[in-house]
């Protein structure tokens, strides 16, 4: 699998052509080091916190983070994907994104995502 929105989220965006009420989440984001998968479950960093991200407003399709937090390292790995889930433990996955490149941390290292922009293209001009 890609990267993208699980069946789920995209048949709950899809209903709101049919004037089905969209239940928003409150977003929580978990590192991989490779292709979170279709269960968002393969690939987690060792370190399994999961932050809540604060977003900017949305412009021209897309948003940037304004706050995210930080994640205390527990080992030596590579960054290379992130999901977004309902909750901050078990909850529902949501969406996974692959990062632009890998990024590499190291084991006692504070890692941060400061310029993490989500976006959806292309967009009608």
């Amino acid at each position: 699998m890609t990267a993208g929105l699980t069946t789920t989220r995209g048949a709950a965006i899809l209903n709101i052509y049919r004037a089905t009420a969209y239940s928003a989440v409150t977003p929580f984001v978990q590192l991989h080091v490779g292709d979170p998968g279709a269960a968002g479950t393969a690939n987690t960093s060792a370190n399994t916190t999961r932050n809540a991200p604060t977003f900017a407003a949305p412009s021209a399709n897309s948003m940037a983070i304004s706050s995210l937090g930080t994640w205390s390292m527990t080992t030596s790995e590579t960054i290379t994907h992130i999901s977004i889930w309902s909750a901050s433990t078990a909850g529902t996955f949501q969406e996974s994104w692959a990062l632009n490149s890998g990024i590499p941390v190291v084991n006692g290292s504070t890692f941060s995502l400061t310029t993490l922009t989500l976006s959806y293209s292309p967009t009608a001009a």
